[in-house]
C-alpha cells in the first residue's frame, strides 16, 4: 500500500491532564518518552492496519519483537481524543504473561491498541456526535470502523498515558448528492 494513497489522520487534540497541579505532576515534572512508531516493510508504509494487528498479521511490522515498556509498570492508559466524542481511555497491560513473564513486544502492543480502538468504536457506534462535530469522523457501521484505520504511532502525553495516532486507510472522497 502506497503511503500517498492513505487517508488523513484522525483529528485529535493532544491529551492533557485536567488541572494545573496534575499537569505539573504528570507532564512537567517527568521526562516523556519518544513516540513509538509502527512501520511496515516490503513495501514500506507508516502504520499498521488495525485489522492486521487484531488478527496477528505482523510479518511486515518492523521491530515486531522489540520489547516495549521495559522499565515501566504493569499497565499504561491508551487515550483517544477523537473529534466529536468525549475523551476516552483504556488501560492495557505492558507485561506479557509468558514463562518467564516480561515486557510486551511491539507486535503485542499493536494488537492491544487495536483491541482498544475496536472497543472505542463499539462503545461509540450508537452515540450521536457532539454538536458541531464534522460527521465524516463518525464511527460505527457505515462510517469509520476498524477496517478503515491504521495505527501510526503512540505518543507519550503524560505519566502512564499514551495517545494513539490513527489515520484512515483510504483518502476521503467528497460525497456526491
Amino acid at each position: 500500500m502506497d503511503s500517498t494513497a492513505l487517508g488523513p489522520f484522525i483529528p485529535q487534540k493532544k491529551y492533557q491532564p485536567h488541572t494545573k497541579s496534575d499537569y505539573r505532576r504528570y507532564v512537567d515534572e517527568i521526562t516523556l518518552d519518544p513516540s513509538i512508531k509502527f512501520t511496515l516493510q516490503n513495501p514500506n508504509q507508516g502504520g499498521i492496519p488495525l485489522r492486521d494487528a487484531l488478527t496477528s498479521r505482523f510479518m511486515r511490522l518492523v521491530g515486531r519483537d522489540d520489547l516495549m515498556f521495559v522499565q515501566r509498570g504493569p499497565s499504561i492508559s491508551i487515550r483517544l481524543e477523537w473529534q466529536g466524542y468525549q475523551s476516552w481511555s483504556r488501560q492495557i497491560p505492558t507485561r506479557d504473561f509468558r514463562n518467564p513473564p516480561g515486557p510486551i513486544t511491539r507486535a503485542k502492543l499493536a494488537k492491544n491498541v487495536a483491541k482498544s480502538v475496536d472497543r472505542f468504536i463499539n462503545e461509540h457506534k450508537d452515540l450521536q456526535l457532539e454538536r458541531g462535530a464534522d460527521p465524516k469522523w463518525r464511527v460505527g457501521p457505515g462510517y469509520i470502523d476498524i477496517d478503515n484505520l491504521i495505527l501510526v504511532e503512540l505518543q507519550h502525553v503524560s505519566m502512564g498515558s499514551w495517545q494513539a495516532h490513527l489515520r484512515l486507510a483510504h483518502p476521503i472522497h467528497p460525497m456526491t448528492s
